[in-house]
């Protein structure tokens, strides 16, 4: 029984990880979205989370990533602070423009407002989640 409970809460806080890297994903698409020749990112969820739950997930690949990284030279720095959440082993993908802009940027601001809005709503239902199984939890140890 408590290996159902530790998986489904695993599997949430999984989750919340992939959507905090497409959070920042998006994040990135709006802050340049008035730099000339920026090609718009975007996050996979689905392909994300089928890797974070698989055997081997993302964080094997980033282990050997940082490590082959570090190998290199004894001087570099290491790529944790560039490569975000996940590692940068990322499913990221260029988005599809909707409009050509004369300077080729890719970024559609009220699709990107869209989906960043759209993805902190699912984040923080997620996090209400977490929190009601916690509470559920805590309650039945308690014997309320």
């Amino acid at each position: 029984m408590f290996a159902q409970m530790n998986s489904a809460l695993d599997f949430q806080a999984k989750a919340l990880v992939v959507r905090a890297e497409r959070q920042r994903v998006i994040a990135s698409n709006i802050a340049n979205a008035d730099t000339p020749g920026y090609a718009a990112r975007e996050l996979n969820f689905q392909e994300a989370m089928s890797q974070m739950t698989s055997s081997s997930g993302l964080t094997m690949v980033a282990t050997s990533t940082a490590k082959a990284a570090q190998a290199s030279h004894a001087r570099h720095m290491p790529l944790s602070a560039s490569t975000g959440e996940l590692g940068g082993a990322q499913p990221l993908a260029y988005t599809t423009p909707s409009q050509p802009s004369m300077d080729n940027n890719s970024v559609d601001l009220d699709r990107e407002r869209s989906k960043f809005v759209d993805n902190a709503v699912r984040y923080e239902s997620t996090l209400r989640f977490i929190n009601s199984q916690s509470k559920t939890l805590l309650s039945a140890i308690q014997g309320q």
